[in-house]
């Protein structure tokens, strides 16, 4: 099943993908605004990936598509199908796509899908405290700021503070209504 937003669609992965993911997951400057790390990866390791998520139903993942290209990744992992609760990210992996609400619709339709859907009840993310565009994207969408995780993550030879944000379901519902 796809999911609409009203400028995005939200698919699975394809192995068609695996070059774009792997770009995006190599890419410096992404590196640097999100709250995880990794190290670089081949082509062979994306692969071994992709065939080990095929059946991963605690990790879900959607390719975010504009006029059938690939402009970023969505995701819902951790889930806890007992509490009702999931993690949520988002990225675009270009600049070119950023501003242009792209953003704003991925992670509506991701909390349209895990709150309509899914029936979860709470989603939740952290972010780095540098990284203002992604903070003004979820407190767009109705999410709030729930704490901060001092001295967390290490980037550029310093420590960084992770900003907790989340969004219940019924705040989500309020927030639909507008």
């Amino acid at each position: 099943m796809n999911i609409r937003g009203n400028k995005v669609l939200l698919r699975a992965i394809e192995f068609e993908d695996m070059e774009f993911l792997r770009n995006m997951l190599n890419d410096e400057e992404m590196e640097h605004n999100v709250v995880g790390w990794s190290f670089p990866v081949s082509k062979y390791e994306q692969q071994k990936w992709f065939e080990n998520q095929i059946q991963n139903k605690v990790n879900i993942r959607f390719i975010i598509e504009v006029d059938g290209k690939p402009i970023g990744l969505a995701t819902l992992t951790n889930i806890d199908w007992k509490n009702r609760k999931a993690c949520h990210g988002i990225k675009l992996y270009s600049n070119e796509v950023k501003g242009k609400g792209y953003g704003t619709d991925a992670v509506f339709a991701v909390m349209k899908y895990a709150f309509e859907e899914l029936q979860l009840n709470r989603l939740y993310s952290t972010i780095l405290d540098y990284n203002v565009a992604s903070r003004n994207l979820y407190k767009k969408c109705g999410w709030k700021e729930e704490g901060v995780i001092r001295d967390s993550v290490y980037k550029k030879n310093h420590f960084n503070n992770e900003i907790m944000i989340g969004i219940l379901k019924q705040e989500y519902q309020e927030k639909w209504k507008e």
